[in-house]
Formats: C-alpha cells, structure tokens, sequence
C-alpha cells in the first residue's frame, strides 16, 4: 500500500511540473544542482567554469531564477547540451495520418492564430 502511495505522489509531482512553469525550473534548479554535486563541484568552481556569477547560479539553485543565455553555459560546463537540441524538436504523433499529413505540408513561415 506504502508502494502505491508513493508511486502516486511521483505521478502527481511530475504532471504538477509538466504544466507549471515555475516548478519546471524548480525541477531544472535541483538536477543541475545535483549534477554539480556528482561532479565534487562547488559553485564557485562551477561559476568559474561556466562563465556564469556566482550570484546567478546561487540564485538559481535557490529560487529557480535564471537567464536562458546563463542556463545554456551551464549546460555547457555540465555537459548537457543534448537535452536543449531536442527542445522544440520532437513531434509526438497520435496517429499514422498525422506523420503522412505533416510531411505533405510545407513548412509554415509564420502562424495564422491569435488565440
């Protein structure tokens, strides 16, 4: 029973970060925190490496608070860049129609809604 709770707890925390933005990079914060940890990096020494203040990793780490340009250095300096290629990337077809339609279709230059 203890199992089932705790395997329910797992699914409700991720679709929580699945749709909230700040515990997205919450989640973010604590797996390069975590990176860094496995590394026997300080954050001083991961800042130095990174090219990115002391400051805004510190902040980072703490209140999820960071500038796309900083996150991708520190990507960079923990060798996870892989993950920000794929981002954007990945269509995730429902069905085998789908895949036939989209490669019928031109690529579209610029968007049609406003809502």
């Amino acid at each position: 029973m203890a199992n089932n709770n705790l395997t329910n707890n797992i699914l409700v925390s991720n679709l929580i970060e699945d749709f909230n933005p700040q515990a997205l990079a919450e989640g973010i914060a604590k797996r390069v925190r975590a990176r860094r940890l496995e590394l026997n990096l300080t954050q001083q020494a991961l800042a130095k490496r990174s090219g990115v203040s002391l400051g805004s990793l510190q902040r980072f780490e703490n209140q999820a608070e960071i500038s796309l340009k900083s996150l991708l250095k520190l990507a960079v300096a923990l060798n996870a860049t892989a993950e920000f290629k794929q981002l954007f990337s990945v269509v995730n077809y429902q069905h085998i129609n789908e895949v036939i339609d989209s490669q019928q279709h031109k690529t579209r230059q610029r968007g049609r809604k406003n809502d």
